[in-house]
């Protein structure tokens, strides 16, 4: 029997406001590098008779969100009790939204390798994050630092059908939360979290079969790698004439597998109620509208205008717009360059030896060292012949690693290109008699030849040879060798 796996997406997304969801204790981008209970009060742990106050930022973040998630806006928004108990909680519920959330009803796009999909957009709603529990030895130890920080909760429709439409969902996500300005995106210090809810039936069926919820996933790696392990494993049990039982799952990232931590709980099972210290929220229509008004240019957007207006390919586009800082790096750099025309090559460069760079070192765009009008000078160097494409990829990488520019390295290290005619005349005609074996088989009809005798010439001059330069007096001596 033929399965297809039903997918939906939680994601906890924390807002970098300036204070807290409830009080006024500062938001840190990065609470692992502090001490712990450092960014704490009595309202964010709880202290008998506190009262929380609602950051109206926060709340602005989440409709703007939920405006880019192309939700409906409900007119009348409040917050509610979440009751369970657990360590990192220290009032012993969460506050959050259940049935009166700030957006609902939306959608996202997404392109897959069958073409375009549409992620039902279920609900956007705000919460509070809880502290964070440390074992060490035989005790548990929590810090409050992030307790009581504005979250955004985003849940999907369960409409995704494979890993990679997972995949396709998380990035482009993050990629508009990170535009909206919500948070930096950076997985590795907590700013977003998966919870993917996994489940199989057979081709064809319309059932939502029990499925396993897969909790706290930081990374995209954990969020492919437990959906597909999810996948093929409830497979397998239903195979092996087995149910798939309801159930709340962890993540082994050492072993690659999840395991049980508990029975799926339901809505009922957290008491939800509504919050007594928080009145209702009325949402304006010239309230949503205003907000409307100050959304930025979505990756959508940016991708349709890069191919509209620098000429772009829609993958070229659509790599340049999926990080924001490398979308901002590139209009910079062709804001920079002599001519419009020059927009393509300056993609090209980005996404080719720049990206490279990037990858090898593991720095974003922000940490580089090469600025895009630097980039943009060195583009001119190779384009006006002063060095070679190969030499120019040399120079790119010691200006990544050293922040000098172009011309600098250039000079102190004497790699400008030779284009000289009489002194490459000489270079060839010496590689030419060196190698006779080639040279007659260029000349017996192997015409790819001619490629291995440019190597020699630019092995000869260190790389610095016009290689056009060197193509025409090959084909010119070796033509005179075959009279």
């Amino acid at each position: 029997m033929d399965y297809e796996p039903v997918i939906g997406l939680e994601v906890h997304a924390q807002i970098h406001t300036a204070s807290k969801m409830f009080c006024s204790c500062p938001v840190v981008e990065d609470t692992g590098d502090l001490e712990p209970n450092t960014y704490v009060c009595p309202v964010c742990t709880a202290m008998p008779g506190t009262l929380p106050v609602i950051n109206r930022r926060a709340v602005e973040m989440t409709l703007m969100t939920g405006l880019a998630l192309n939700c409906k806006i409900p007119p009348v928004s409040r917050f509610a009790r979440k009751s369970y108990f657990y360590p990192d909680l220290p009032k012993g519920y969460q506050i959050s939204q259940l049935a009166l959330p700030f957006g609902v009803n939306g959608y996202l796009e997404i392109e897959t390798g069958a073409g375009p999909r549409r992620i039902g957009i279920n609900n956007v709603h705000l919460e509070e994050d809880t502290g964070k529990l440390y074992h060490v030895g035989s005790v548990s130890l929590v810090d409050f630092n992030r307790a009581g920080v504005p979250l955004i909760e985003i849940v999907s429709e369960p409409d995704m059908r494979s890993v990679e439409e997972v995949h396709a969902y998380a990035t482009k996500l993050r990629a508009i939360l990170v535009y909206l300005g919500v948070n930096p995106g950076d997985m590795e210090k907590g700013v977003m979290r998966f919870e993917a809810s996994v489940s199989v039936r057979p081709v064809g069926s319309d059932a939502l079969n029990p499925r396993h919820e897969i909790k706290n996933l930081n990374s995209f790696r954990a969020l492919t790698r437990a959906t597909a392990y999810e996948i093929a494993h409830q497979i397998e049990v239903l195979e092996n004439g087995s149910h798939v039982l309801q159930q709340t799952m962890g993540w082994d990232e050492e072993r690659g597998m999840t395991y049980v931590q508990r029975s799926k709980e339901y809505a009922e099972d957290y008491r939800y109620f509504p919050e007594p210290d928080l009145p209702p929220l009325e949402v304006g229509r010239e309230w949503v509208e205003q907000l409307r008004a100050q959304l930025p240019e979505l990756p959508e957007t940016k991708r349709a205008r890069f191919v509209a207006d620098y000429g772009l390919s829609d993958y070229d586009a659509e790599v340049l717009v999926a990080d924001k800082g490398v979308a901002n790096y590139y209009e910079a750099a062709v804001a920079a360059a002599a001519n419009k025309a020059d927009s393509k090559t300056v993609a090209n460069w980005v996404t080719g030896a720049l990206f490279r760079l990037m990858k090898e070192t593991g720095k974003g765009i922000g940490a580089v060292l090469v600025s895009p009008q630097a980039l943009v000078e060195l583009i001119g160097l190779v384009k006006d012949d002063t060095i070679n494409l190969n030499i120019g990829k040399e120079v790119l990488e010691e200006m990544f690693a050293s922040g000098l520019d172009a011309r600098q390295i250039i000079e102190e290290r004497g790699l400008a290109q030779i284009s000289d005619t009489a002194a490459l005349e000489k270079i060839v005609a010496q590689v030419l008699e060196e190698n006779p074996e080639q040279v007659s088989k260029y000349l017996g009809g192997k015409a790819q030849i001619i490629g291995w005798l440019m190597g020699q010439v630019m092995k000869a001059t260190q790389g610095k040879a016009n290689p056009q330069v060197v193509r025409e007096l090959l084909q010119v001596q070796l033509a005179a060798r075959r009279g």
